[in-house]
């Protein structure tokens, strides 16, 4: 990930992290599409300052938050594959 896209993705995620603090992330509690109207102002200011549409300012968020994601759950996997491995599992069974 590059400099500019770290920056692009932790101006978003900070500003979610302000105006999303009180609701449960869930999507059966809150809806995505309403989690996104929540982003909307910060993304129609992106896309404002970079001449985008809107549309693809989500579009880019949505494909950076999916990157680290995923990364974050590779890394989770590696942390704990010992955890998952059958024989390993063996030996601490009582």
């Amino acid at each position: 990930m590059t400099e500019e896209e770290k920056v692009f993705l932790n101006r978003i995620t900070e500003y979610a992290n302000k105006a999303m603090a009180d609701i449960d992330p869930d999507p059966t509690v809150t809806p995505i599409s309403q989690q996104l109207e929540y982003l909307r102002p910060v993304m129609e200011e992106i896309a404002s300052e970079t001449e985008e549409a809107v549309e693809d300012v989500f579009i880019r968020y949505m494909d950076l938050a999916s990157t680290v994601a995923a990364k974050k759950q590779e890394e989770f996997e590696e942390d704990f594959v010992d955890f998952a491995d059958p024989t390993m599992q063996r030996k601490f069974k009582f």
